[in-house]
């Protein structure tokens, strides 16, 4: 395993020129397609080929967002790589999102591309893409029957019965550890009635000055504070996930009323077998590594990824988790029961593996990068650090972007290791 502190090491050579363009180059071959997966959904996808077809392809795929116009697609195909920029089942909407059947996306994906003739398929997590990914390298590694049966809210999986083509290598650009372990560090434990948005326990309020907070990033929370506080998270999250299980669990015994009183059913038991609740998880922007800058440091600006004011970001109505299913709140968002994270998957990807960590991520913090390069399982693991933003921007004005810095850093590692051959 190497780690790199900086890029200089990749910036010699054909490499030092300005290479990589902002649409994709000349002579890309971009094709769209609509697949249907296993289970009976839809999902599609858009291949990029180089001008020289290429029989090795990038993958790049996030749980619920829309990856067409990824920054790295064009910088993939100018290095002589086909891309394919998969699209989930429902663009843009997390509320019913369960990663065990998320896998049948990807799945159809890689199926897709091994018809089309791709010698090797490579995985190219970023952000919450990273724990998708990562689950399917596990799960596509083992015997079909002893893959995921149910997911964490008991539906059916059918992943033993799924075509499951395994990838070549990864890529984790941003990785966070999951998105339930996300969420763990970064929802609000103050509230006190998940019915109530504006309740305050003001012993546990990042935000009152008397637990330390200051603007602007210069809170400072003492050890005793930050322990009760995370201790106060779990205990939130715990308490959603009881809310979960019990709402599924009316749901099934009300379903097995309806079975077994056939046509004699109670229109009561009717509704609640057929209704699907929705559980509204107020306050997900309450990480103290966003408001106290010396917790977990690096380069990042004060704030989190939905802005610097930590009330809006916090009360508002965007946020991780906001609404949930039971069964997604499940599979998604609970550190309890989620099997998408990296702390449970990495140690199984053996790939040779590619780690690019911004320094100025607001999401994906030093520590938590380290503990998954840590706990990856391949021999071949790089990890790079660039200077940059989540989402791979400047940190000042007068820089270059860190994306750019990752595309050349991600094309010397591919020319590398997967060499082309046509």
């Amino acid at each position: 395993m190497s780690t790199e502190p900086s890029s200089q090491a990749v910036t010699a050579g054909f490499l030092n020129t300005d290479w990589n363009p902002r649409d994709v180059p000349a002579g890309t071959r971009t094709t769209n397609v609509v697949l249907r997966t296993a289970d009976g959904a839809a999902t599609g996808g858009s291949l990029y080929q180089p001008a020289t077809p290429s029989d090795t392809v990038v993958c790049v795929m996030h749980p619920r967002e829309f990856m067409a116009c990824h920054y790295l697609i064009p910088d993939l195909v100018a290095a002589g790589y086909a891309a394919w920029s998969q699209s989930p089942r429902s663009v843009g909407n997390d509320l019913r999102l369960e990663h065990e059947i998320a896998l049948h996306d990807v799945a159809t994906g890689l199926a897709h591309l091994k018809r089309q003739g791709f010698r090797r398929i490579l995985l190219l997590g970023n952000s919450g893409g990273a724990g998708l990914y990562a689950l399917y390298i596990q799960q596509a590694s083992l015997a079909p029957q002893a893959r995921i049966a149910k997911t964490p809210g008991g539906k059916p999986t059918q992943l033993a019965e799924l075509d499951m083509p395994q990838a070549d290598g990864l890529v984790l650009v941003g990785p966070h550890p999951g998105q339930g372990a996300l969420l763990q560090g970064c929802i609000d434990p103050s509230v006190t009635d998940e019915n109530n948005p504006l309740s305050v326990d003001p012993a546990l309020d990042a935000l009152n000055p008397a637990n330390g907070y200051l603007p602007k990033g210069q809170a400072r929370y003492t050890a005793e504070f930050i322990e009760r506080y995370r201790a106060a998270q779990r205990e939130r999250v715990a308490r959603i996930e009881a809310q979960a299980r019990q709402l599924i669990q009316t749901r099934l015994q009300a379903r097995r009323r309806v079975k077994e009183a056939a046509g004699a059913a109670l229109s009561e038991d009717r509704r609640i077998a057929a209704h699907t609740p929705i559980i509204n998880v107020w306050r997900t922007d309450g990480d103290l590594r966003c408001l106290d800058l010396s917790l977990d440091p690096s380069e990042r600006r004060p704030g989190s990824l939905w802005g610097g004011d930590p009330y809006a970001s916090n009360y508002g109505a965007v946020g991780f988790a906001r609404q949930c299913t039971p069964e997604s709140w499940l599979s998604t968002w609970s550190s309890l029961s989620s099997n998408a994270t990296l702390a449970k998957t990495a140690v199984d990807i053996t790939q040779p593996t590619l780690v690019i960590e911004y320094t100025g991520d607001q999401a994906c913090f030093p520590s938590d990068v380290q503990a998954i390069v840590d706990r990856l399982g391949a021999a071949d693991k790089t990890h790079h650090r660039v200077r940059g933003d989540h989402h791979g921007r400047a940190l000042t004005p007068d820089e270059e972007p860190g994306r750019y810095v990752a595309a050349r850093i991600l094309a010397a590692w591919l020319h590398a290791r997967f060499p082309l051959t046509n």
